[in-house]
């Protein structure tokens, strides 16, 4: 190494040595402390304006529903929803600005210069822009509604919240599903009109079919007044083979939805109560139900 490189590189680590030297650790030091403690007190802040936010919300809702704004309770419901999820989007965002603005990053700059879009698609958010998009269609087209039954895709349960980003479904068995709205192309809606259900008594060959219609007519007589859920009057279809060869008696039956199960099972309970009572053979599980 020449002599004339060896003083350039003296120099330079002589320079690198007098900038640590002079510079003021105590004054950096109260810098970087009045940072931290300007970001946490606009951090609680924040939070208090969220929580201030949010109570004033779900005030004006309950409000609301003394007047009827929104007779559609479900709709209400899914309205609030919606709107706590905008402002507890909004309020993030400029929590987010407002704590990269005090540690000295040029947000506004870095926004004017890029632009918001191309941003967005740098940070590789143009899948939470299409669920945003397909969110925004969902609720304009009432598709849905907190509180609905629904089923999307292989999931089945109830409607517990609709954001802009996310659906959150809650099966039968208390799993919470969460299903990003750019994922929800088929939606089969359960709470929108009543439903019918089949009640099958299973029969045999030798069963009085006369008899068995006589008595889901006595049956649905009584019952029918007692169960404002049944929307129509029971329709006794008759002897049907189903596909797995079996040989049933069906009646139809109309319910609100939600509650079609419940009154089927009712219904079905009566059946095979009267039928005993009468002592009329019925087939059940292979064998002739058929007890004295």
């Amino acid at each position: 190494m020449s002599i004339g490189a060896t003083s350039l590189t003296t120099k330079q680590l002589e320079q690198v040595r007098k900038a640590f030297t002079d510079l003021s650790w105590h004054e950096l030091s109260q810098q970087i402390l009045s940072k931290f403690l300007l970001i946490i007190l606009t951090f609680l802040l924040f939070m208090f304006i969220l929580w201030l936010g949010k109570l004033i919300i779900v005030h004006l809702f309950q409000e609301s529903t003394k007047y009827n704004l929104l007779k559609n309770s479900n709709r209400m419901a899914t309205v609030r929803t919606l709107a706590l999820n905008i402002y507890r989007y909004t309020c993030y965002f400029f929590l987010l600005y407002a704590i990269l603005s005090e540690i000295g990053v040029p947000v506004g700059t870095l926004l004017a210069g890029a632009g918001i879009f191309s941003l967005a698609l740098g940070l590789g958010a143009q899948g939470f822009v299409s669920d945003v998009v397909t969110g925004f269609f969902i609720l304009l087209e009432q598709q849905l509604d907190v509180g609905d039954t629904v089923q999307i895709g292989q999931i089945k349960g109830t409607v517990t919240a609709l954001g802009i980003r996310t659906t959150q479904i809650t099966s039968s068995d208390g799993t919470l599903n969460y299903i990003p709205n750019r994922n929800i192309t088929i939606v089969q809606n359960l709470s929108r009109n009543n439903m019918v259900s089949n009640v099958d008594i299973h029969i045999t060959s030798k069963t009085p079919l006369n008899q068995v219609e006589d008595v889901v007519n006595q049956v649905n007589d009584k019952l029918v007044p007692e169960y404002k859920d049944a929307q129509a009057n029971p329709v006794v279809v008759g002897p049907v083979v189903n596909p797995d060869g079996s040989l049933v008696f069906r009646v139809t039956i109309t319910a609100v939805s939600g509650e079609q199960s419940a009154v089927a099972s009712h219904f079905l309970a009566a059946y095979l109560k009267e039928l005993r009572a009468n002592e009329i053979p019925l087939a059940w599980e292979g064998g002739v139900f058929n007890e004295h």
